[in-house]
């Protein structure tokens, strides 16, 4: 699992690459840390590259939703594939985030 953030047009964007299983979850947590710090700008979660993500990988977008909701922010979760898009239906997470 590969983790990438850079600032882009004013907000700030996550790259996702590979598998976000529960193995790959502590060192995916911990990369996306800087997420939390992050006040004023939207935040965008690219899963573009995300082949799987499971309950933990859920976990840690549900941690930087709430996160950024304290500080009046937004999270928007950008080009996930079906197979993606089906766990997030299937676990009502499409119900919580907003996708572009």
């Amino acid at each position: 699992m590969k983790t990438t953030i850079q600032e882009l047009d004013g907000n700030i964007v996550a790259f996702l690459e590979g598998s976000l299983d529960t193995a790959a979850a502590p060192e995916t947590e911990k990369a996306m840390m800087p997420l939390n710090d992050v006040e004023g700008k939207d935040i965008i979660i690219d899963c573009t590259d995300l082949e799987y993500i499971s309950s933990a990988g859920l976990r840690i977008f549900l941690g930087i939703l709430q996160n950024a909701e304290e500080k009046d922010g937004h999270v928007y979760i950008k080009n996930i594939n079906d197979k993606v898009r089906t766990i997030f239906a299937i676990t009502g997470f499409s119900n919580i985030f907003e996708f572009k």
